[in-house]
């Protein structure tokens, strides 16, 4: 595991202090950033998120789709999971603490955006960070690739449906068009990319030049594209966060509670089925952790790099890494109720 991955939260943390720092001192930076949107969208915003998404989506190898037969028990455990059970709890979840237990807390209009962020978290399950996990858990490799191909070709047609209808029910009114185009511009088009450039590089110079070589080159590029991206976020939310440090805090409760549900779900599943420890502990790991660069991506288009629900999404990066790590502890010390 690699000491971004390792110190993720702390990372996330240094940004939130200097984008807020920004944000206070040096207020004219995001005023200038805020001004180059299109389409309710932020240009610099969503270039840098294309540097974070494009990598990721270059390691999705489809082909492994054709392997999805092999284990349909733990493909059946990680669907239904990650898209009947999952966005729904989150909404349940969420909808309980903001709008009931911390409602003398949290004024009405932001209580509306912390769920639209906690929504759109739990919609989107892990496609890159969920490879540490199932390293880190002993899990079958490819088998984590075949989650993260079926997952991504879900993400595709499911991802906003579901937003959609979860936040008409829960009163917070969106674009659908601006929903659909954000899918189409942090989804299908770095996927259809990473798909065209994976196939281009392997059949010019072959599967080991491409893992070994040509994947290194965007590691630095994904870590710099989240830090700015959290950094300019920041910058945006400052004002909010010194008026309400406390949301931070009522924000993260229904995240880590959903974190911690949604993994003993898929896991307990995977052993009432009697799987094996190396498909159960990525099982349970892929829908436990979210794919927050579209979460957080998507929330700046629908709302704003100001709003709540950008806020939330970001909590949720804040907290995955302790509370993934946490789940992963926990995996390795059950292996031996697992088949192996």
């Amino acid at each position: 595991m690699r000491s971004f991955e390792k110190y993720l939260t702390l990372w996330v943390a240094l940004c939130i202090a200097v984008g807020i720092t920004i944000g206070k001192f040096l207020p004219a930076i995001p005023e200038i950033l805020g001004r180059f949107e299109y389409a309710n969208v932020s240009i610099p915003v969503a270039v840098l998120i294309w540097l974070m998404i494009y990598p990721m989506m270059l390691k999705v190898d489809f082909q492994s789709v054709c392997n999805v037969g092999r284990n349909p028990k733990g493909i059946v455990i990680t669907c239904v999971t990650n898209w009947i059970i999952k966005p729904f709890t989150m909404f349940g979840i969420a909808w309980l603490f903001f709008y009931v237990i911390f409602k003398a807390l949290i004024p009405a209009e932001l209580a509306h955006e912390y769920l639209a962020g906690a929504v759109l978290l739990g919609a989107a399950p892990c496609t890159a960070m969920v490879f540490v996990w199932s390293y880190l858990t002993k899990g079958d490799a490819a088998y984590t690739l075949v989650q993260v191909a079926v997952n991504d070709l879900i993400i595709l047609v499911a991802f906003a449906p579901i937003v959609a209808f979860l936040l008409g029910v829960g009163g917070v009114g969106i674009p659908f068009d601006t929903l659909l185009l954000s899918v189409a511009l942090f989804v299908v088009i770095p996927l259809a990319t990473g798909v065209l450039t994976r196939m281009t590089v392997i059949r010019k110079w072959g599967v080991d030049y491409f893992n070994n070589v040509f994947l290194k080159k965007f590691d630095n590029i994904t870590v710099a594209g989240l830090l700015l991206t959290l950094v300019i976020l920041f910058s945006f939310q400052g004002e909010t966060i010194l008026a309400n440090p406390l949301h931070i805090l009522l924000i993260a409760v229904p995240l880590i509670i959903q974190t911690v549900l949604i993994f003993f779900v898929a896991y307990g599943w995977a052993k009432v089925w009697r799987l094996p420890h190396s498909v159960a502990a990525p099982a349970g790991m892929i829908g436990a952790s979210n794919f927050f660069e579209l979460a957080v991506a998507v929330a700046i288009s629908l709302f704003g790099l100001q709003s709540g629900a950008a806020l939330a999404t970001v909590v949720g990066v804040l907290v995955e890494v302790p509370i993934m790590l946490m789940l992963v502890r926990i995996a390795n010390n059950t292996r031996k109720y697992f088949n192996a």
